[in-house]
C-alpha cells in the first residue's frame, strides 16, 4: 500500500530502466501476439498465470493497521509495480483494499515499444460492500482513457445497485457473479475460471493482506506462478497487517510445514530490495 498520490504524481508517466526489467522479466508472463498467447493458454491447460506481488516492511507488515494507507515503496520500486501491471492482463485486489485505498489500478509506465498497456482492474467483493462512484479513482481513470473499467466480482444471487451497474458499464466495466463457499468466500479456482472465460490469461494479485495470505495457504499456493516482494528498509511495529500464511502441521506430529521460495533472485532497487521467486513444490 502507498500514500495517496498528489495530482502531479497521478498524471506523471513513470519510467522503469530496461536493466532492472531484465532482472524480473523471467518471473513474468510473456507478452505475445494473441495467437501465441492462446497457444500458451492451451499448453497450460487453461491455467491463468498468477503473479503474487506486494510491498512490506522489515517486520512483514503491509500497513500500520487495517484500513490505513502506509507508504512503503520507493520511487524505483513503485515504477516497477506499474511495470508489472503493464505486463499482466488483469490486476486483482480484495474489497478491503478498494475501500481503504481508493486505488487507481492502472499502469503509468511506458514499455520498451513506448506503449502504455493497461491491465483490467478486478475487485473481489462477494458481499457487494464497495460503495464506489463516478469519482472513485479507478472509475475516473477509465473514463479519462487512462485505464480500463473495473470488473467487480460478487457472489451469485447478490442484488446489484442499478446506479453502480450503470457507472461500471459506462466505462467498460461490470459486475461478475461467482459462487461462494460455506463461509461466504470465493474459491480461487472459481475466480480464475471466471476470469479465464473472459480472456484473461495473466493476473497480478496486489493485495490486501487477507487475499495474499489466502493464496500462500498450503492448499492454494500451487496456483501461484511467481512471487515478487518489495522489502522496504523500515519497521512498522506491532499491530500492523502482516503477511503470514496459515501454519500447517507436519505429518505424524512433526514440525510445521514451511512455505519456501525457490529459483530466488534479489534485486536492489534504490533503498528497497525486490525478492523474486517461485513457491517450492
Amino acid at each position: 500500500m502507498s500514500a495517496p498520490p498528489n495530482k502531479q504524481e497521478q498524471e506523471e508517466t513513470l519510467t522503469f530502466p530496461s536493466s532492472h526489467a531484465a532482472l524480473i522479466d523471467p518471473y513474468l508472463p510473456t507478452l505475445s501476439p494473441e495467437k501465441e498467447n492462446e497457444d500458451r493458454w492451451e499448453k497450460m491447460n487453461g491455467k491463468v498465470y498468477l503473479t503474487l506481488t506486494y510491498a512490506h516492511s522489515l517486520d512483514a507488515a503491509l500497513s500500520l493497521s487495517p484500513g490505513v494507507r502506509t507508504a512503503l515503496s520507493g520511487r524505483l520500486s513503485k515504477a516497477m509495480t506499474h511495470y508489472l501491471r503493464a505486463r499482466h492482463d488483469a490486476i486483482l485486489v480484495g474489497v478491503g483494499t478498494a475501500v481503504a485505498d481508493d486505488p487507481g489500478l492502472n499502469s503509468r509506465v511506458r514499455l520498451a515499444d513506448c506503449s502504455t498497456r493497461q491491465p483490467r482492474p478486478v475487485v473481489l467483493d462477494p458481499r457487494g460492500r464497495w460503495a464506489f462512484g463516478a469519482e472513485s479513482k479507478v472509475v475516473r481513470l477509465a473514463a479519462e482513457g487512462k485505464g480500463l473499467g473495473p470488473w467487480v466480482l460478487v457472489r451469485e444471487g447478490a442484488v446489484i445497485d442499478e446506479g453502480r451497474r450503470k457507472i461500471l458499464e459506462r466505462v467498460g466495466g461490470g459486475f461478475m457473479f461467482v459462487p461462494v463457499g460455506t463461509e461466504g468466500r470465493f474459491q480461487w479456482g472459481d475466480v480464475l475460471r471466471v476470469l479465464g472465460r473472459e480472456g484473461v490469461r495473466s493476473v497480478m494479485v496486489e493485495g490486501g493482506g487477507e487475499v495474499i495470505n489466502s493464496l500462500l495457504a498450503a492448499d492454494k499456493n500451487g496456483l501461484v506462478d511467481s512471487v515478487i516482494v518489495t522489502i522496504a528498509p523500515t519497521w512498522l511495529g506491532q499491530g500492523g497487517v502482516v503477511v503470514s500464511p496459515p501454519r500447517v502441521e507436519g505429518p505424524n506430529g512433526g514440525p510445521p510445514q514451511q512455505v519456501r521460495l525457490a529459483d530466488v533472485r534479489w534485486c536492489p532497487m534504490g533503498d528497497d530490495v525486490v525478492l523474486c521467486g517461485r513457491i517450492a513444490k
